[in-house]
Parts: C-alpha cells; sequence; structure tokens
C-alpha cells in the first residue's frame, strides 16, 4: 500500500531531525525540539489515521520519536555521568529511515551521543577542557615519554574510575532488569490469586443460590404442614366441645332434678 502524505510528511521531518541531531548544535539551539513535538503530534495524527502503515512500521517511528526525545531529555541533565547514564538506556531504531541510509541514523546518534559524554566525563575528572576530543587525550596519555609519570598514573586511575563507573552502571541495570522480572512474577502470582480467588467467589455464589432456592422450598414445605396441623386442631376442638355440650344435655335430661 502506498503511503500516505501524513507519513511522507513524517519520514521528512524525521530524517531531518536524526541530521540535526547528528550535527554538532549550540546550547541555544530550539529548532530540534519543536521539530520533535511536531513529530509526536503527527504520529499520533498516523496512528489514527484512515491510510495507517503496518503496526511495525509505527512501532518503529514511535522507537525513533521517543529516542529523540530521550536524547533532548538527556542533554538538558547537569552532570555529564547523568547524561551517560541516561543515554544508556535510550534504545535507537532498528531499521533505516530512508533508503540511502545502510544503518539506523538514530543508532550512529546514540553512539556519538556516548562517546561524547564519556569524553566530558574524562575531561571533568582530568581537569581539562570539555571541548578537546577523546582521542587527543588518548593520544597525550599513552605516548611513552611524552608525559611525566605522574600524568600516567593519573590516566591509569581514570580508566580505573571510568571501569568502576561503567561496572556501576550495568550492576545498576541488572538490579532494574531483576526488579521488573520480579514485579512481572509477582505480577503473574498476584492475578493467578486474583483468579482462583473469583473462581472461588462465583462457586460460593452459586451454592448460596442453590441453598436459597432450597430455603423457599423448605419454607413452603414447612408452611403447608402447619396449615394443614392447625386446620386438623381447629376440628379437634370442634369435636370435642360438640361432644362435651352433647354430653352436658343428656346429663341434663337424664339426671333427675334436685329438689
Amino acid at each position: 500500500m502506498a503511503a500516505s502524505r501524513l507519513e511522507l510528511n513524517l519520514v521528512r521531518l524525521l530524517s531531518r531531525c536524526e541530521a540535526m541531531a547528528a550535527e554538532k548544535r549550540d546550547p541555544d539551539e530550539w529548532r530540534l525540539e519543536k521539530y520533535v513535538g511536531a513529530l509526536e503530534d503527527m504520529l499520533q495524527a498516523l496512528k489514527v489515521h484512515a491510510s495507517k502503515p503496518a503496526s511495525e512500521v509505527i512501532n518503529e517511528y514511535s522507537w525513533k520519536v521517543d529516542f529523540l526525545k530521550g536524547m533532548l531529555q538527556a542533554e538538558k541533565l547537569t552532570s555529564s555521568s547523568e547524561k551517560a547514564l541516561a543515554n544508556q538506556f535510550l534504545a535507537p531504531g532498528r531499521v533505516p529511515t530512508t533508503a540511502r541510509e545502510r544503518v539506523p541514523a538514530t543508532k550512529t546518534v546514540h553512539l556519538q551521543s556516548r562517546a561524547r559524554y564519556t569524553s566530558e566525563m574524562r575531561s571533568e575528572l582530568l581537569g581539562t577542557d570539555s571541548a578537546e576530543p577523546e582521542m587527543d587525550v588518548r593520544k597525550r596519555t599513552g605516548v611513552a615519554g611524552s608525559q611525566p609519570g605522574s600524568e600516567k598514573q593519573s590516566a591509569a586511575e581514570l580508566d580505573l574510575v571510568l571501569q568502576r563507573h561503567q561496572n556501576l552502571q550495568e550492576k545498576l541495570a541488572e538490579e532494574m532488569l531483576g526488579l521488573a522480572r520480579s514485579l512481572k512474577t509477582n505480577t503473574l502470582a498476584a492475578q493467578s490469586v486474583i483468579k482462583k480467588d473469583n473462581q472461588t467467589l462465583s462457586h460460593s455464589l452459586k451454592m448460596a443460590d442453590q441453598n436459597l432456592e432450597k430455603l423457599k422450598t423448605e419454607s413452603e414445605r414447612l408452611e403447608q404442614h402447619t396449615q394443614k396441623s392447625v386446620n386438623w386442631f381447629l376440628w379437634a376442638m370442634l369435636i370435642i366441645v360438640c361432644f362435651i355440650f352433647i354430653s352436658m344435655i343428656l346429663f341434663i335430661r337424664i339426671m333427675p332434678k334436685l329438689k
């Protein structure tokens, strides 16, 4: 199915945003954030469009838009370590946006951002200019005889600190993954318990309805039995009264009058 005009516009704007994200931008640059906001609006409109693409394509667009949005939020953080940690949890797109791309542009932007934040962390730890390229730092610290022994030791300590920081990030990611798995397990267990409780409640309600029907039936039988007992008692009383009345008359007739 041919792409709609809305989808074509979204692809053009997405490609433009990816190109802007790959370039070096000024801190006061505001156009990319506005473009990403427009992408979100276009994506929402595409989801309800009459000729919307397949769900896999829409998911890919959503991943790329979320990646750009998360990248902009990470750039607003103050610490380079926080930026690196936020960048680590971003998920770039898996499919190129245009046919001219061999590798998804968002993946390239992700790698560039990771390298830039790592260079910033090195610069902060070494106390050098943050704009200095990372490769130059490696060359200056790696050439034998070009720097004093204290700076070589500082470079070794810096690598150790970065390794510890990376291990801490990996440990944090593993803990978050473990928490997510634990939450999923607890959710499934709670769902199973709730399902069993619902079945037990349904069975109890069914038994209560059956007992209520039985109670109504027995109440009707008891009422009928009570009415029958009362009728027999009334007839017996009437017979006894009549017998006593007739006996009194006969007694009066038969017995002589007292003088």
